[in-house]
């Protein structure tokens, strides 16, 4: 699959327009490939670099977890940090 508008929502803007802004972002494509550079060239006029994207990614019944982080956006590409992956699992 491929990135879509859909899926990515602003949490929290910047008011001043210079500090970096929050999203999340849901799909049902991989976290590999919402990962890799060009997922979110499509988006490259509201991502700005140092942009923190919350990413939650449910494949086949299984879900994953994890944020990354805008590293680059210039002349519409976009690339994006290798996710950081943060659990969910539920012990009780």
């Amino acid at each position: 699959m491929a990135y879509s508008a859909t899926g990515l929502m602003l949490v929290a803007g910047s008011k001043a327009g210079n500090a970096p802004q929050m999203w999340t972002y849901q799909s049902a494509d991989a976290i590999g490939d919402i990962d890799g550079a060009g997922y979110f060239n499509d988006a490259s006029s509201i991502l700005k670099v140092g942009d923190l994207i919350y990413v939650y990614s449910s494949v086949g019944g299984s879900a994953a977890y994890g944020f990354v982080v805008v590293n680059s956006n210039s002349s519409g590409v976009v690339d994006v940090s290798s996710v950081t992956a943060i659990g969910a699992t539920d012990s009780d």
